[in-house]
């Protein structure tokens, strides 16, 4: 459980909390686990002192920023710039194998009702990787160390894309490999997926800068990169550096 919601406060002000948020936790009450105490909401609510308005979803086993508003008037007023598409999302992650250095996705997704909605992730590849480590009839396994920006948002979306190019994250259930999953398990105790929400930036009207939020790397995500053998830019660690640093869409 959270020991302090105070420690994972990205940035404050009248109308808005942004949380870093942690491995395991639901945004919000869900149905696909009516019973978990992990949810979110609930200590920011207790922080803030009145009910907060979650802006946008993260998975449960999703880190990074994430939004919630103090008011009604600030719900609607953020969530228009979410639905005009006024923000550049910014997620890192491992994949399994050697992806193309860059790339985008466009491959429309099902909703649970079997909707199929338009969803579109572009990518990068930071480094790439190859440990000692794989299954019979391989020497090594491969991995890339990637950022992908979303320009849509659609339920577990990066997940299943990833998974569409036959490069899935690891660790990652119901949507990765599960021989991976269970070599880098029993061989390296690598249980935690890695997808980390790092930045999320907001445009005005003028599509300038209006807020730029920022989330430190989880010490988990730094142990899976380290056994992987991925090497992380020291611009993950700062966010001056990451802003300064080329971040635009591939």
């Amino acid at each position: 459980m959270i020991s302090s919601i105070q420690d994972l406060i990205i940035y404050e002000d009248q109308d808005l909390i942004v949380i870093n948020k942690p491995y395991g936790y639901f945004v919000h009450k869900s149905s696909l686990d009516a019973k978990s105490e992990h949810i979110l909401m609930y200590p920011v609510r207790d922080y803030v002192g009145s009910h907060v308005y979650p802006i946008h979803r993260l998975d449960r086993k999703t880190t990074g920023v994430l939004l919630f508003a103090k008011s009604k008037a600030s719900l609607i007023q953020f969530n228009k710039t979410f639905e005009e598409r006024r923000t550049v999302k910014t997620y890192v992650t491992i994949c399994r194998g050697f992806m193309q250095d860059e790339g985008i996705i466009d491959y429309p997704l099902k909703t649970e009702s079997g909707k199929s909605q338009e969803a579109i992730t572009r990518y990068r590849v930071i480094h790439k990787s190859e440990i000692d480590l794989a299954h019979k009839n391989f020497s090594t396994s491969r991995y890339s160390l990637v950022m992908f920006y979303p320009e849509t948002g659609r339920m577990h979306q990066i997940r299943r894309h990833a998974a569409h190019i036959f490069h899935p994250i690891v660790a990652d259930r119901p949507h990765g490999c599960n021989k991976q999953n269970k070599l880098l398990g029993e061989n390296l105790d690598i249980h935690h997926m890695p997808l980390h929400a790092i930045s999320l930036v907001l445009l005005n009207t003028q599509n300038e800068n209006a807020f730029s939020f920022f989330a430190p790397l989880p010490p988990e995500f730094i142990k899976t990169a380290e056994l992987l053998g991925c090497q992380l830019p020291a611009f993950f660690s700062d966010p001056n550096l990451f802003f300064l640093h080329k971040i635009s869409k591939p």
